[in-house]
């Protein structure tokens, strides 16, 4: 088992707090010192320059996924060169009325060093790392995955 810890951190900087004139800037102080610029998505009044929560979970899904894929890659010893996945997330509303992330669709783009496995053989892996992938397991997110 392991823990990971963050402390967020906002401040308001405008000179009232009415729900159109809050900031929503922030910092993400993630265990292990690093700091990362956060806002709300700029749907919601936030700064497009900053990561919001909803683009996190998805890029979250796709690191998880490809660390995951290049982790059994490496046990059956294949070479990976490059892997760049052009992932998406889309929010809807559930049965209840609220919105959340109901979707997230993973397009990896994998450059093999040497021969590169059967289609068959690269899907079964991208099978097993979404099996796998602890984001994945702790989300309720509908994930697809279209290998490029």
């Amino acid at each position: 088992m392991s823990e990971h810890r963050a402390t967020i951190a906002w401040r308001r900087t405008s000179a009232d707090f009415a729900y159109d004139t809050y900031n929503r800037d922030h910092v993400w102080h993630i265990d292990g010192g690093v700091d990362v610029p956060a806002s709300s998505a700029p749907d919601f009044r936030g700064t497009l320059e900053r990561v919001d929560p909803e683009r996190a979970l998805v890029a979250a899904l796709s690191s998880c996924h490809m660390l995951t894929f290049l982790a059994l890659a490496a046990r059956k010893r294949l070479v990976v060169d490059s892997y760049v996945d052009e992932a998406s997330g889309v929010m809807t509303k559930n049965a209840k009325g609220k919105l959340f992330v109901s979707h997230c669709t993973l397009r990896p783009k994998i450059v093999w060093g040497g021969t590169a496995p059967s289609a068959a053989d690269i899907d079964a892996m991208h099978h097993k790392a979404h099996e796998e992938c602890f984001i994945a397991n702790s989300v309720l997110t509908e994930i697809a995955i279209e290998p490029q």
